[in-house]
């Protein structure tokens, strides 16, 4: 592997990514690669429902998601090794931002979970299929 591994988390599922983030802390220690971890929120402003929300809305999600994040991190491996991660926190469509992500970092492997799912997502979340279609590197999903 030549780059980060990067694991992709939804930060609204609770504890159900800490196997993810598990997984992807043991790849990454594997080849010694370092281990970006990245939760996105939705663009509010963008959207057609940007008009109810107030202009600071975006940046306090952004702290909420920060904490989550950082909470979660914590509990899935230990305080001394989330110093280490880095937590990312981007804005948009989360496949296209773990993509975007993959290319600035040139990433070796994306780590994604596969959960939520039903029929018509072939038993893989929307997201972590297009992650699976578009990525110019590994992804290893984790069940």
């Amino acid at each position: 592997m030549t780059g980060s591994v990067i694991c992709a988390v939804d930060v609204s599922n609770g504890d159900e990514d800490i196997n993810v983030i598990q997984q992807a802390a043991r790849l990454a220690s594997m080849d010694g690669k370092q281990l970006d971890v990245i939760a996105v929120v939705p663009d509010y402003g963008l959207s057609q429902v940007g008009n109810f929300f107030g202009k600071d809305h975006h940046d306090k999600v952004v702290v909420q998601a920060r904490k989550h994040l950082n909470a979660l991190v914590t509990k899935a491996l230990d305080a001394e090794q989330n110093a280490k991660v880095r937590h990312v926190i981007a804005t948009g469509r989360a496949y296209e931002e773990v993509l975007s992500l993959a290319k600035k970092t040139n990433a070796s492997l994306i780590v994604v979970g596969a959960h939520k799912s039903d029929l018509a997502d072939y038993l893989l979340g929307p997201n972590a299929a297009r992650v699976v279609r578009h990525a110019k590197c590994s992804v290893y999903v984790v069940r």
